[in-house]
């Protein structure tokens, strides 16, 4: 595979933000030509696949500025320095919905965005949900509500639903109940 590498000669950070960095790297091309790539920094984050005990599926709607537009979202959130995945998974759970969940699995780890962004998203299925008190950060507005895996399925297929971390999961809990796939006890 060395022979599609891209190799960083120098670069800088283009723009510094709060949550975000933009970087502009030199390169060299396998071919051996000179370009650039800019790329966001993301710290990565946690995707939760919340399943009741009556089979109904948790989600969130929130407004997400950048598209003008209220989505349909599993509950998520960004990854803090250090901070353990399964424990990141488990505290925005809990922040967002108030629900905490006795049996975690590791789905999968998706890269959403590899042209543009080192953005990872680690997928955590939980079962076993207790309902409770959400403790929304400031700033955050969220509703949540619950629907069957088919009723999501037909969100997915009417355009409802175009998150793709949300499509991913909709997909991967369908393979889940089914008992087609298997994923790993987590923790």
């Amino acid at each position: 595979m060395d022979h599609l590498k891209e190799t960083r000669l120098d670069g800088e950070t283009a723009f510094d933000g709060k949550f975000l960095k933009v970087e502009r790297d030199r390169i060299r091309l396998p071919d051996g030509a000179i370009t650039h790539r800019e790329f966001i920094r993301h710290p990565g984050a946690v995707v939760i696949l919340p399943l009741l005990p009556d089979g109904r599926i948790l989600l969130e709607r929130q407004f997400r500025y950048p598209n003008d537009r209220v989505f349909v979202e599993f509950p998520a959130g960004k990854i803090d320095p250090g901070e353990d995945h399964l424990a990141c998974a488990k505290r925005e759970l809990e922040e967002e919905t108030g629900y905490t969940a006795k049996d975690w699995q590791f789905v999968c780890t998706i890269h959403n965005a590899i042209a543009y962004s080192d953005e990872h998203l680690e997928l955590f299925l939980a079962r076993d949900l207790t309902a409770g008190q959400a403790k929304l950060d400031e700033g955050e507005f969220l509703e949540t509500f619950t629907v069957t895996l088919s009723e999501m399925l037909d969100m997915v297929r009417r355009g409802e639903i175009t998150d793709v971390k949300t499509i991913i999961g909709t997909f991967w809990l369908e393979k889940i109940l089914s008992g087609s796939w298997t994923p790993a006890q987590a923790g």
